[in-house]
């Protein structure tokens, strides 16, 4: 989320991603542009900080060179059910630094989003049937970019056994269900934004504040830019199915509780 954000994973991400041995790292990325969207030049400062792939979501194409930039960097991911015609691929499978594959997958929510984007339920089911897990991809992770908590947990529930991860973005906020499902899937609802949390999920609070209260526009919303919270979520995957063996919800830095992998 903003300068906050893109600033916590650039400083953090190497110590993090060698301390905890991470083979594979996922960011959600479009709201690292100014709060709306991301931009061609603060993805590839994402790459460059160590991240694998990033994923996208609603706001996906608000910086005009993404349009472009997305059908020429594959590690970057836009939701699958968004605009037929919306440049660039909802899932890839993609090679982690341990040599093993590892498909990325997002779908947009329909509840309560602004947009009538098409069923995330069958979008999802085509991807994970083109690279199955056990079989093309030793690994799946499933970003589910939605509002409501409940149509989260049901996409969890029918990807159970299929996907290594199925984790929300969305709401900046994170959710303290983070689980095995019973046949082996990861699941938390939100992961949370990576931002400053002395705000309102993310934006400086006066112009939201006056919003709440008056009901007018005066200002555009800004990124608020103090120390940011790197939020996520650290699963460990067994190497015979690729499914999870742990997970642990992660709060790093900023004004939130710190947890650790284990």
């Amino acid at each position: 989320m903003g300068r906050s954000g893109r600033k916590a994973i650039s400083e953090r991400l190497n110590r993090l991603r060698e301390k905890w041995r991470l083979d594979f790292v996922v960011v959600n990325g479009e709201n690292a542009t100014g709060g709306m969207g991301l931009s061609a030049s603060h993805a590839k400062a994402l790459i460059d900080s160590g991240v694998d792939c990033i994923t996208l979501g609603d706001h996906a194409f608000d910086q005009r060179d993404m349009l472009t930039f997305c059908e020429q960097e594959p590690r970057i991911i836009r939701p699958l059910n968004f605009a037929k015609t919306a440049p660039g691929k909802g899932f890839r499978l993609i090679k982690a630094r341990n040599g093993k594959k590892v498909l990325v997958a997002q779908a947009l929510g329909q509840v309560f989003m602004k947009k009538p984007f098409d069923d995330p339920f069958s979008a999802l089911d085509t991807a994970l049937k083109n690279a199955p897990l056990g079989g093309m991809a030793d690994a799946v992770i499933v970003d589910f970019h939605a509002e409501a908590t409940s149509e989260k947990v049901a996409i969890g529930h029918w990807l159970d056994g299929r996907a290594s991860l199925v984790v929300g973005t969305h709401t900046h906020i994170p959710t303290a269900d983070a689980q095995i499902l019973p046949k082996g899937t990861a699941h938390q609802s939100d992961a949370g934004m990576c931002g400053d949390y002395n705000s309102i999920i993310g934006m400086q609070k006066d112009e939201p504040l006056r919003r709440f209260i008056t009901g007018m526009n005066k200002e555009r919303f800004t990124p608020a830019v103090d120390e940011a919270t790197l939020c996520g979520i650290f699963v460990e995957t067994d190497n015979a199915t690729g499914l999870a063996k742990n997970v642990v919800q992660i709060r790093n830095g900023g004004r939130l509780q710190q947890s650790e992998p284990v």
